[in-house]
């Protein structure tokens, strides 16, 4: 199939599901889209077993769409420009210590308590699993998904500065998050199977290649000390702590601070012209131009976004644009947004079918939905004791927070682009990774979802 049959058939499945949804199940678009195509993609499975083409098709037009790069590199900023538009920069500025610690502290921890019980789970479980991939599990699982989370929170009444907090720890975690990764990537020595094309795709390009640095020849599969995180392995092979840091520095401050510059171009512009037309086209040439930049400049592109869609959506509303405009530019991202976001959860049903249900993956996939969570209940509490001092909390808020961190399409896109970098050097083991992510963000979408507001409501919490 073309590109053009593959989108069609996408926007068709999309537009059909979200038609059954909203005139049958009633559900939350986000949700009700997902629980569809997964009950489809389950009923392709049933039907493979009857008729093994079915299958044969389906992972063949799945294997074209190449989920990770589409997602990762295409629809990911504009979603975040979308996302960042309405958000409020006063009540976010109000936030910034709980939020910022969140998106860092707050992934931090929870990559390593991840890590260390994925290790322990698989030792239960007879699996043979390097300590490297547990992290990797533990950096891609933990960032909140800013698609899922504001999907989920616009159907919710909670309290605006509850609210703020989640959207806005949403919305820069998932940067903070890919850095963790890819800096596991780097310490591990993994970087060959097409890794240039894979570093491009997550928003990181090649000159975060190790082999660059000269530390470790990515030509060659990794050794066992490459691949345990102890002494031997950082003297045989992977970046220092010193150019984590740097990285870290790099991408995502100076994500921020290149958000700010092409926010601040596009403001002008704006402010410019009262043009309607051109002035949409200007902030659609700003998600599309400044995405490409960032990743060809080795910043964070989703930083970068959510700052330049929160410059534009506040400083650039009240000062650049006319009443007319306004309304033009928010019902043109708002459709933006749903249609991609429509197509997005459609994606992640689908992509079940690359999983391999065996009693093992199962059993992993069931016990990594509990540790997650207990991982991000640690990884928010931290936070906020370290603030209660100074800073005043909604009542119940740990506890929204926890059950409101839902995960999405990044978990799965760095899973898959984790696989597809591996190839053929990933262990057999590796499809239990694959089959709890999958779990963990059907479970955080489909339960932690549709049992947000009566959670709000139990606590008192929800104005609707």
């Amino acid at each position: 199939m073309g590109l053009f049959q593959i989108i069609a058939v996408l926007l068709t499945l999309t537009a059909l599901m979200a038609y059954i949804n909203h005139r049958f199940l009633h559900l939350p678009q986000a949700i009700g889209l997902m629980v569809l195509s997964l009950a489809f993609s389950l009923g392709l499975i049933g039907l493979a077993m009857f008729v093994p083409q079915v299958d044969d098709q389906a992972r063949r037009v799945l294997d074209q769409i190449d989920f990770d790069a589409a997602l990762l590199n295409g629809m990911l900023g504009f979603m975040l420009f979308a996302g960042a538009l309405h958000v409020d920069m006063g009540r976010l500025w109000s936030q910034k210590w709980p939020v910022a610690l969140l998106a860092t502290l707050g992934v931090v921890v929870s990559t390593g308590l991840v890590a260390l019980m994925t290790w322990c789970l698989f030792r239960l479980l007879g699996l043979d699993m390097p300590v490297i991939y547990c992290l990797l599990f533990g950096a891609l699982i933990s960032p909140t998904d800013p698609i899922a989370v504001l999907a989920i929170l616009k159907t919710l009444g909670v309290p605006k500065n509850l609210e703020t907090k989640i959207a806005g720890e949403s919305l820069f975690n998932d940067g903070v998050g890919v850095v963790v990764f890819l800096a596991l990537m780097g310490v591990a020595g993994f970087g060959g199977h097409g890794h240039d094309q894979k570093a491009t795709a997550l928003m990181i390009p090649a000159h975060v290649d190790v082999a660059a640095a000269g530390h470790v020849d990515v030509t060659a599969p990794p050794t066992h000390a490459e691949t345990e995180i102890t002494g031997e392995s950082q003297q045989a092979g992977g970046i220092e702590p010193g150019e984590v840091a740097v990285l870290f520095a790099k991408e995502v401050l100076g994500g921020a601070v290149f958000g700010l510059m092409i926010g601040g171009l596009a403001f002008f512009m704006l402010r410019s012209v009262d043009n309607y037309q051109v002035e949409v086209l200007i902030s659609l040439a700003l998600v599309a131009g400044g995405y490409a930049m960032a990743a060809t400049l080795g910043l964070s592109g989703p930083i970068a976004m959510v700052v330049s869609g929160l410059l534009i959506g506040n400083h650039g509303r009240a000062h650049a644009m006319s009443d007319t405009t306004r309304e033009h530019l928010d019902t043109f991202w708002e459709l933006i947004d749903e249609v991609l976001n429509a197509v997005l959860f459609v994606l992640i049903g689908l992509e079940v079918l690359v999983l391999t249900f065996d009693t093992i993956n199962l059993e992993a996939g069931l016990l990594a939905i509990p540790m997650v969570l207990f991982a991000r209940l640690i990884a928010v509490s931290l936070p906020m004791s370290m603030l209660k001092r100074f800073h005043e909390f909604t009542p119940h808020a740990i506890k929204v927070l926890t059950w409101g961190g839902l995960r999405g399409g990044i978990s799965v896109a760095l899973a898959l682009s984790l696989k597809e970098s591996l190839g053929n050097e990933a262990p057999e083991s590796f499809q239990a990774i694959l089959f709890m992510t999958y779990a963990v963000v059907v479970f955080s979408i489909v339960v932690q979802g549709l049992t947000m507001p009566r959670l709000l409501k139990r606590l008192n919490l929800s104005s609707n």
